[in-house]
């Protein structure tokens, strides 16, 4: 299968009972016809907790429709296109097994893996389902997150083509038990200056095994 983009899905922001900041755009809805992509993320996207999502190297959240079809099988349940709030559902690529700072071509858009979806309380809340944070965790398989490098205009059904892949093998799982599960792998995290802006605001200031303050 050629990988393709099943549906691009945005979301507008409503109050919700989870979470610190009570408000969340995390209930995503396929999109109809092309949607503008700027360096922020996808036009008529919002985003309530701008401390901890968005940004440059946040601005769009891609996740694979074979994963969710994984998670429908075991939480007994349908889940639709954008159900775990990504903005981009994809088909045809092993995204947990993507390398960080690969750039993929999708319509007029260029896109790098720049960091991981790391689970929260809202997405918790959303989902209803118990301890979902230590289950999605343990899958490990959280899709990455990608920064604009190129904007233009995308659309369901626009072809995803891995135009640069990087010379490492610090995959998006790798990346994503470095960062919850196996906090010894972080210095691996250096290989990849595409991940920097991720990773120092993950971090911050944290004190990393073997290694300086970061």
């Amino acid at each position: 299968m050629t990988a393709r983009v099943d549906s691009v899905n945005v979301g507008t922001i409503v109050d919700v009972p989870w979470g610190r900041v009570k408000r969340s755009a995390i209930d995503k809805q396929p999109a109809t016809g092309p949607i503008a992509v700027h360096s922020l993320g996808l036009g008529g996207d919002e985003i309530a907790d701008l401390e901890h999502h968005g940004g440059l190297d946040q601005a769009v959240y891609a996740f694979a429709r074979e994963d969710l079809d994984d998670w429908a099988a075991e939480l007994g349940r349908e889940l639709a296109n954008g159900q775990f709030g990504e903005n981009l559902t994809t088909q045809g690529i092993d995204l947990t097994e993507s390398r960080a700072g690969d750039r993929w071509r999708i319509g007029e858009v260029l896109f790098e893996i720049s960091g991981v979806r790391i689970p929260c309380s809202v997405f918790q809340g959303f989902l209803d389902e118990k301890q979902w944070v230590k289950r999605f965790t343990q899958h490990g398989r959280p899709g990455p997150y990608l920064r604009v490098v190129e904007p233009g205009v995308i659309q369901a059904g626009d072809a995803l083509e891995v135009v640069e892949q990087r010379d490492h093998d610090l995959t998006v799982g790798l990346v994503f038990r470095a960062l919850t599960t196996e906090p010894d792998l972080i210095d691996r995290l250096d290989e990849e200056p595409r991940l920097a802006a991720f990773v120092e605001r993950r971090l911050g200031s944290r004190v990393r095994p073997g290694s300086t303050t970061r």
